[in-house]
Parts: structure tokens; C-alpha cells; sequence
């Protein structure tokens, strides 16, 4: 075969597998949300801090370990929106009371059985459990769709965006966003109603008459 030919038929089978792998590659569909809930929502993703406390032969924690539990709620920050429970309480009534005292320094409460946590605290020890989450939206803000009309009527990538970042960033407690909360308690009531008391019980401005005002400054 001369060289010229040899070349021109290489060229053609390069064309052909081209033209065959085309043909092969299945075309996928552009995917389109058309309905009015977005597509991006929060995420929220929970990380569990433990501390063993143990317990001290009075039944109630020590001051060292009180210095010690209050210097790890420093460190991390123990804020609002942070949820405080226990493992292994059992027969550790003292020191938990003890432990609940330092929380609540902290404008916290704490709360009942904590989430499963990797091993069992050492015999005699109560764990501390803090849980700390974090609202998301993963993928916001997406431009990914070109500024102009697609002709089907779908959303645009950045659709509901907005809306879910600003909810993620304002909501207190991110765990609401994943259970929500009751409203079957005076507290929840009371809670709720208070603006709206506020704004019925204020004295409207005027009410205490007008201000004498002299030129003089009298």
C-alpha cells in the first residue's frame, strides 16, 4: 500500500468510529423541575461532642471536674441551638444535677437519654453529650441556566435558593428544621402570643397628652 493511501484509509476509519460512537451514545434529556417546590432545600448535619465525667465519691462532681467540664463548654462555645444530654447516668444522680447546674450558666437546659455514641463511657463516668447542627443549602447559588427563556416552563437553577439559604442562616436551632416543634404546651402558647399581648396591652402615644412648649424654652 503507498503511503498516501495508507493514510487516506486510517482517516476514513477514524471518521467511521466517530460517526459510529455518535450514533451509539444515548442522548440524555436535560432534566426539568416544573412544579413550585424547589429543588434546593437546608440540609442539616449534626456532630455529637462527648465528655466523661466521673463520678466522685460524695455522689456529686467534683470541683476539678467542674473546672474541667466548664473549660470544654468554653472551648466549644456552648451556645443556643446546642443540645445537652447524657449516657450512663444510671446511679450518677448527683453528678448529673451537678452538671445540669454548669449548663444552665449557660442559658441551656439539658435534656434526656443522649444519641448513640461510639463506645460506653468508663464505669462510674457520666457522659456529657453535646449535639451541634448546621443548616445548608448545598449547590446555592447555581447559575448554571443561561438568562433566557428555555421554552418549556421549568424552573431555573437558582430557583429557590434564596428562600432556603436565607431559612438555613436565620433559623436558631437547626434541628427544627428537621422535627419542628410542638404547639401542645402553655409554653409554646405563651411564647407565640407574646408580641401580639405586647402590642394589645401598650398605651397608645398620645395618651398622656400633648407637650407644653414655650419660644421662651420655658
Amino acid at each position: 500500500m503507498q503511503p498516501k493511501t495508507f493514510f487516506r484509509a486510517a482517516a476514513s476509519f477514524t471518521g467511521l468510529a466517530l460517526s459510529l460512537a455518535l450514533i451509539a451514545a444515548p442522548t440524555e434529556a436535560a432534566k426539568h423541575e416544573h412544579g413550585l417546590e424547589p429543588a434546593h432545600q437546608p440540609v442539616v448535619e449534626r456532630t455529637d461532642f462527648v465528655f466523661d465525667v466521673p463520678g466522685s465519691g460524695n455522689g456529686e462532681l467534683d470541683k476539678a471536674d467542674e473546672r474541667r467540664l466548664t473549660a470544654w463548654f468554653d472551648a466549644l462555645g456552648l451556645r443556643y441551638g446546642d443540645h445537652v444530654s447524657f449516657h450512663g447516668a444510671n446511679g450518677l444522680a448527683g453528678v448529673r444535677d451537678s452538671v445540669t447546674d454548669v449548663v444552665a450558666r449557660y442559658g441551656l437546659l439539658t435534656e434526656g437519654e443522649a444519641p448513640i455514641t461510639a463506645g460506653d463511657p468508663p464505669a462510674g463516668s457520666l457522659r456529657v453529650v453535646v449535639s451541634r447542627s448546621k443548616a445548608s443549602v448545598p449547590g446555592c447559588p447555581s447559575w448554571g441556566d443561561r438568562s433566557q427563556a428555555d421554552l418549556v416552563g421549568a424552573q431555573s437553577s437558582n430557583y429557590g435558593c434564596a428562600m432556603a439559604s436565607n431559612m438555613a442562616a436565620m433559623v436558631a436551632d437547626p434541628q427544627d428544621l428537621v422535627q419542628g416543634r410542638t404547639t401542645t404546651t402553655d409554653l409554646r402558647t405563651a411564647t407565640g402570643s407574646r408580641a401580639i399581648k405586647t402590642y394589645q396591652e401598650k398605651a397608645p402615644t398620645g395618651a398622656g397628652g400633648l407637650q407644653v412648649m414655650s419660644a421662651g424654652g420655658n
